[in-house]
């Protein structure tokens, strides 16, 4: 299928296919119990706006036939789905294939590129200046400030302090391109209170600003609007893995965060129930040891950032701190579409300790030479655990997002795996 199919495939696109679109949101913005929009009275009529001009774009040809040319020639798409032999040999499962779709080789090493393009092209359409946008692992700043520079707009990015100094190469990198980077630092400087400080600036500057929300969480309509730039990386892939094998994955793996790269990769999936789609959130140091970012595998249902969904709180309700070797995944939340499809069952949730992660990240860095995020090494991680427990049965044909490449964990990596330069 042409690139530029698989771009916008969305709600209009399944319901013409006669396909059921309970799983899309409804007009209030909900799946299911899951989304909505929690926020001020003065930030409604702009999320009312940004739906009605979304909608827009997305029924105009010219919007994406440019999204389309700049996703092929500036961003890289289509992605591989990469065939890796070598790593699939260690895991011991006769007759496993698996797949990894290669996120990490568009530009600027990870999947946010795909809705930075796509909401960068958004604000300008709306006539828009100005972005702000919130960063966890430097990997959405880095794609915002990015198309920022492309498309003469002006960038503000908000990031933890304490995620400043686990990521300085992505801080360096926002820099370069121009964005003007301002830290947080109460909030325990994570990627939640990045989140508040870029809501608070969009608020008072609403008539000339964006805000390019990074995950497929907060507030309707911005879990669809992410989702839908992202489906681009399962609709590749999908295609991809019928053109390779001839039959589509028995499993497909994503690591968990806000969701977006899950979401992206699962949602081609969706009506297949033969394939088993698992997400793998941070367990951090243990989940029985309260550091962690499992919020699927871990919280329950509340209202954070703007939606309903599952999060990470005490019993006050009061957000509780978070942990995860993965700057990207460190977050309290989680998207509504993934909250409604843990509940439903269609989607298994799953988390992998640091440890795992860094067991992963060696494993297929040593059998492939391929050096991965750190978010994506938990979905690795956990594939070799599934297959050490014997639940992977032969013959198996797996894909696994690797949401993006690991240059940015290099210092992190080192430390914890003893490794010294010289």
């Amino acid at each position: 299928m042409a690139v530029k199919a698989l771009i916008m495939t969305g709600i209009e696109d399944r319901v013409a296919q006669g396909v059921e679109p309970g799983i899309f949101p409804d007009e209030r913005g909900r799946f299911g119990v899951f989304g909505g929009r929690y926020v001020p009275e003065g930030l409604m009529a702009a999320l009312l706006n940004l739906e009605a001009e979304y909608l827009l774009a997305r029924a105009d040809s010219s919007f994406v036939t440019e999204l389309h040319d700049l996703l092929r020639d500036r961003a890289g798409r289509p992605t591989l789905l990469h065939r890796v032999p070598n790593f699939a040999r260690t895991l011991q499962v006769p007759g496993l294939s698996v797949y990894l779709k290669r996120e990490d080789m568009a530009h600027t090493g990870a999947h946010k590129i795909n809705n930075a393009m796509g909401q960068g092209l958004l604000a300008r359409r709306m006539g828009k200046s100005r972005i702000v946008a919130e960063t966890g692992a430097g990997q959405h700043g880095v794609a915002v400030a990015t198309v920022c520079a492309m498309l003469g707009l002006d960038c503000v990015i908000y990031m933890g302090a304490a995620d400043m100094r686990r990521q300085e190469s992505n801080v360096i990198r926002m820099q370069l391109l121009g964005a003007e980077l301002r830290a947080v630092h109460h909030g325990g400087g994570g990627l939640k209170a990045a989140i508040s400080e870029s809501v608070r600036d969009w608020v008072a500057n609403v008539d000339t600003t964006h805000y390019l929300f990074g995950t497929a969480a907060g507030p309707a309509p911005y879990p669809r609007i992410v989702r839908d730039f992202q489906t681009v990386i399962g609709n590749e892939a999908r295609s991809q893995c019928l053109e390779s094998e001839g039959r589509l994955p028995d499993y497909v793996l994503a690591c968990v965060g806000g969701g977006s790269n899950a979401i992206g990769l699962f949602h081609a999936f969706l009506e297949d129930p033969q394939v088993r789609l698992i997400g793998v959130e941070a367990a951090g140091r243990g989940i029985e040891t309260g550091d962690h970012a499992a919020t699927l595998a871990a919280g329950s249902p509340g209202e954070m950032d703007g939606s309903y969904s599952y999060v990470l709180h005490d019993e006050d309700g009061q957000i509780a701190r978070t942990w995860s070797i993965a700057a990207g995944l460190d977050y309290p939340g989680v998207g509504p579409e993934l909250s409604y499809y843990k509940d439903t069952g269609r989607v298994s949730c799953r988390a992998a300790t640091d440890a795992v992660a860094l067991r992963g990240l060696q494993t297929l860095s040593r059998s492939e030479g391929i050096i991965a995020a750190l978010e994506s090494a938990h979905a690795v991680g956990h594939l070799v655990e599934l297959a050490e427990r014997a639940e992977l049965p032969p013959d198996s044909l797996v894909v696994v997002g690797i949401s993006g490449r690991g240059d940015k964990d290099l210092a992190t990596a080192a430390q914890q795996l003893g490794h010294r330069g010289g």
